[in-house]
């Protein structure tokens, strides 16, 4: 029993490393072909705040370091080099230091070195000379001082207390560097990176095009000599160009459970693989009248059926949630027994529902004076669709919504100047830790908190659980922090989806992390048999 116990260990040891280093099937060439939802205001990944911008250009550029693509649950544990080599924390935790990649070069031919790691946080602060247009990620580096260089081939990272979560933020898909010599302004349009692909154009409302990068660091790579998005904003036109062999895969997780179906009965050699999606949740901006009310925040809370929700969005393939993804495939998330306790969580809808009534009637709202909105939501179908959803849910406790379609371009600029009264949104999970969840969502000075919620004592809380080095301590305070947000309406979350991606046999090497969107899509070990 033991020598075949210990036989199978070595098959399966032998296993991993094939898989592990499958160069031997790979073929150069070829162009991947996708189609895109929709057209991103910019191509700059640091000044937009969409998976619209970060999954094309995510193959222009490297990040310090990486979540392992072979790892799929992205955790401080699965954290890999990238530009640095090596990094290692100071013993009080508050400087990181990390050792570069010596002969990486820019598309342009420049050499890349530390002073760019320097550049690229200098933006992000706002210290730069050049300055960012808009600035989503500033909320992640509140806690960083400074980055100092030391030579063209180390840097450190100075923060203000400990953080250890920092790596999980510096590996985002969202973190990526950007050289010193290009403005921000040239970036928007035509960005310049060390990744494995260069960008070679991008057309609004049509297409983006990126090139093989022959000057990759990691030789051999990309095997693909081009990445084509054509953008196709009606979802079924897209379906069916996928389905007729136009494209090689579809956008990621754009598929709904439904039409997964479809694609299925129509193209049954494709594969395709379900992950959650973001967090699905009301914002109703309490700087201005009536949601500045948190009684009347309370009654939306209590007014969702969030069981008929998933049942009719995602056939009920979708999970209840609070801030973080819920478990298994969410390392944070409250389990179901605790999330019942929450208003509006309980099984009993009917009663939730009263007891909304009955505060929209203590209000001075009801049948015959409803209060009337207007629901502002994106203009691309996963957004549409839940918000009409949304609106019938509200008519239920007096509430009567209007919907305001917007386009991507103009989302997250009318979100953060708060040019809404209600809105449905998706609540990013661009990295699966409470730090970027609760400092970029819910702090009281961050951008990014859209319905101006501002607790000051859990704003301190932020910084507890951000300094707990004990994990499952650290879980506890996180679980505590998410049920009080529930309970102040700090964001009214609905549910987390799921959506499908879907590719055609012939594409090898496509690998979809379970707790992210925003990460693993730079295309570089992908190749086309």
């Amino acid at each position: 029993m033991r020598r075949r116990l210990g036989l199978i260990a070595l098959m399966l040891a032998l296993a991993a490393g094939a898989s592990s280093f499958p160069a031997a099937a790979q073929k150069q060439g070829g162009i991947l072909k996708l189609y895109h939802r929709d057209s991103p205001a910019s191509v700059s990944i640091m000044e937009e705040a969409t998976i619209s911008a970060v999954i094309p250009m995510a193959g222009v550029f490297n990040n310090l370091v990486v979540f392992d693509p072979k790892v799929p649950q992205e955790s401080l544990q699965s954290v890999i080099s990238d530009l640095a080599t090596e990094w290692h924390w100071s013993d009080d935790g508050k400087l990181l230091t990390f050792k570069l990649r010596h002969g990486v070069k820019w598309h342009d031919g420049q050499p890349f070195t530390a002073a760019d790691i320097k550049c690229t946080w200098d933006l992000v602060l706002g210290r730069g000379a050049q300055k960012l247009r808009l600035d989503p990620r500033r909320s992640w580096y509140e806690n960083l001082d400074d980055v100092t260089v030391q030579g063209d081939d180390q840097v450190a990272f100075h923060l203000k207390r400990p953080q250890p979560a920092l790596l999980a933020l510096l590996a985002s898909g969202f973190s990526v560097i950007y050289p010193c010599h290009v403005t921000p302004a040239q970036m928007r349009q035509h960005p310049i990176g060390t990744g494995p692909f260069r960008f070679v154009e991008f057309k609004p409302n049509e297409f983006i095009k990126l090139a093989r990068n022959p000057d990759y660091w990691k030789p051999g790579q990309p095997y693909l000599d081009g990445i084509e998005y054509t953008i196709i904003a009606n979802r079924s036109t897209a379906i069916l160009s996928f389905v007729a062999g136009k494209f090689d895969m579809t956008f990621p997780y754009q598929v709904s459970v439904p039409l997964l179906k479809q694609v299925k009965d129509q193209a049954p050699q494709a594969i395709c693989e379900i992950r959650p999606t973001n967090g699905t949740n009301a914002l109703l901006n309490q700087t201005v009248p009536p949601f500045n009310n948190s009684e009347l925040r309370r009654a939306v809370a209590l007014s969702l059926d969030r069981k008929g929700l998933i049942e009719m969005m995602t056939e009920g393939e979708g999970t209840p949630g609070a801030a973080m993804l819920p478990p298994p495939q969410g390392l944070w998330g409250l389990p179901p027994d605790q999330l019942k306790e929450l208003p509006g969580y309980g099984d009993d809808v009917a009663k939730n529902r009263a007891e909304a009534r009955a505060i929209m009637e203590k209000l001075g709202y009801g049948p015959d004076k409803p209060l009337k909105v207007k629901v502002m939501t994106r203009n691309v179908p996963v957004f549409r669709d839940t918000a009409t959803a949304l609106t019938d849910q509200l008519k239920q406790i007096y509430i009567e919504g209007e919907l305001d379609l917007v386009e991507t371009a103009q989302w997250y600029p009318r979100l953060t100047r708060k040019d809404f009264t209600v809105a449905y949104n998706l609540t990013e999970r661009a990295v699966d830790d409470p730090d970027q969840q609760f400092f970029e969502n819910y702090s009281c000075s961050s951008d990014r908190n859209y319905t101006g919620y501002c607790n000051h004592d859990i704003d301190n809380d932020f910084v507890r659980q951000s300094l707990e080095t004990d994990q499952q301590r650290r879980k506890a305070m996180v679980w505590d922090i998410q049920k009080r947000l529930e309970q102040e309406g700090a964001r009214i979350t609905m549910y987390y989806s799921r959506g499908a991606t879907c590719w055609t046999p012939h594409v090898k090497g496509v690998l979809l992390p379970l707790n992210s969107l925003y990460n693993s899509w730079r295309f570089e070990d992908v190749w086309l048999d």
